[in-house]
C-alpha cells in the first residue's frame, strides 16, 4: 500500500506545511513553533523533493484486468510474476527505469541511453494460463537482440514461467510471462 503513495509529494506538502507554519509564528512571535517550523519543515521539505526528483512513477495498466483473469492469477501466477507486478506497479526511488537490474543481467541493457522502457503491463489468459505481459519501448535494442536472448529470459524469470516474445509494431516488444505448471530440467549431459 505504501508503494501506491508518492512520499515525495507527501514530503513536500507535509514539510511545506510545517516550514510555513514556522514562518507565520515567526512574524507572530511564537517562538517555539517557529523553530520547530523551520527545523522541521525545511529538511522535511527537502527531503520530499530529492525524493521527488529520483522517483520513478509506477508503471500503468494498459488494459482493465478483468475479474476472471485475478481468480486466474489467484491460482496460476507464479511468486516471480506477483513479485514482478508489485515491483513494477509501485513508486521507486534511486532507479530510472522499472527491471533495470533484470534487464542488464538478461544483456538487453547495453548503456543506460539503449535501454527499452517499460510503459505498460497488462494480465491476459494465455493458452488456459494466467499471463503478465510487460510492455516495452526497445528503439535501441533490436528485435532480433530480444530473440536471441528468449532461453536466457525464460530461465531468468524461473521455473514454471513460460516467456513469449511478440513485436506488435516497429521499436516496440511485448514480453508475456506465462505461468506454466510444467516442470522444465535442462537434461545432463551423458558421460
Amino acid at each position: 500500500m505504501l508503494g501506491q503513495i508518492s512520499l515525495g509529494k507527501w514530503g513536500m506538502i507535509f514539510g511545506g506545511t510545517l516550514a510555513v507554519v514556522g514562518f507565520i509564528a515567526y512574524g507572530a512571535g511564537n517562538a517555539t513553533l517557529n523553530l520547530a517550523g523551520f527545523f522541521y519543515g525545511i529538511p522535511i521539505f527537502l527531503g520530499g523533493l530529492a525524493l521527488k526528483a529520483a522517483e520513478l512513477k509506477p508503471t500503468p495498466y494498459t488494459k482493465e484486468t478483468s475479474p476472471e483473469i485475478i481468480q486466474l492469477r489467484e491460482e496460476k501466477a507464479t511468486p516471480t510474476q506477483q513479485q514482478i507486478r508489485k515491483d513494477v506497479t509501485r513508486y521507486r526511488y534511486g532507479q530510472q527505469v522499472h527491471l533495470e537490474e533484470s534487464l542488464e543481467r538478461l544483456g538487453l541493457s547495453p548503456t543506460d541511453e539503449e535501454r527499452p522502457v517499460l510503459t505498460g503491463i497488462r494480465e491476459e489468459k494465455i493458452d488456459g494460463s494466467y499471463g503478465l505481459v510487460l510492455e516495452f519501448e526497445s528503439s535501441l535494442v533490436p528485435w532480433e537482440r530480444w530473440q536471441e536472448q528468449h532461453n536466457k529470459i525464460e530461465r531468468f524469470f524461473g521455473p514454471n514461467i513460460r516467456a513469449h516474445l511478440s513485436q506488435p509494431q516497429s521499436d516496440w516488444v511485448e514480453l508475456a510471462l506465462v505461468a506454466s505448471s510444467e516442470q522444465r530440467f535442462e537434461q545432463a549431459p551423458s558421460v
